[in-house]
Parts: C-alpha cells; structure tokens; sequence
C-alpha cells in the first residue's frame, strides 16, 4: 500500500435500491428470509459499506494488491425501501499496517440507517489466492480463480 492513505480521509457513495437488495432476496434458499418484508437487507448494507472503504483505498493500493473486510461492528437502526438511494459515508479512522479501520454511516434520505466502525487488510491478491487454493486442495473442493 502506498504511503498516501492517512488517517481522516473520507469517501462518499450512493446506491440506489433495488428490490434485489431486500431481506427475501438474501438467502432465497431460506423461506424465513423469503417470508420477510421486503425492506433493505442489513446484510447488503454491510456490503454497501464495505463498496464504500473500498473506493477509499482503491487510489492508495499498489498493482496487484486489495483488501479483505476482516471486522464489522455497525447497528442497521431503521428501514429502507426499494427505491430510495442510501448514501455511505467512511472515513479513515487508523491505519496500522496493512489494517485499515474505517467509521461508517449510512443514510437512506430520511433516516440515518447504520453506523459503525469497519476494519479491512490490504492483501497481494497473488499470495491470498494461493493460500485460499490450499484450503481449496484440504477440503477437496476446487480452487478459486
């Protein structure tokens, strides 16, 4: 990573709802998600989340690396439906190494909907593939590309 990522830089990115992206969609295979409001899934605004530390990093990271999300810790505190855009804002909050943490909020127009704190490590993709491809050989599942 480069030396260029400090500690208060911010991101801000918005997605537009789909009904894709609410609680029946999650696990389709589960008839408990199945059966629930269609609102946004707190699953997906995790991952929301995540898109924006990603787009934090990206200008900072070096050919071939990336990074992986290793802790969340946020609350999802009120409903979005399908339709409306939710806005994330993250900013850098420490850097030690490759660990990355990140203070997270989203909002959906009328309700903030979540906030907390994401922590995310820089990675050589080459490296962390091999290593996932071992697991891949151990568990005789095939390997990832």
């Amino acid at each position: 990573m480069k030396d260029t990522l400090k500690v208060g830089d911010k991101g801000q990115f918005s997605f537009r709802i789909p009904a894709e992206k609410t609680v029946p969609h999650l696990y389709p295979e589960a008839p408990e998600f199945r059966e629930m409001p269609t609102v946004f899934a707190t699953g997906f605004m995790v991952g929301l989340m995540e898109w924006a530390c990603l787009k934090v990093l990206a200008p900072h990271l070096d050919e071939g690396e990336g990074s992986l999300g290793v802790h969340i810790d946020v609350s999802h505190s009120a409903a979005t439906v399908p339709g409306q855009t939710v806005t994330v804002d993250a900013e850098c909050t420490g850097i030690t190494g490759r660990r990355v943490v990140f203070h997270v909020r989203a909002h959906d127009g009328i309700d903030m909907i979540g906030e907390g704190r994401h922590e995310r490590m820089i990675v050589p993709w080459a490296r962390f593939v091999a290593r996932v491809n071992e697991k891949a050989k151990l568990a005789r599942v095939a390997p990832i590309g």
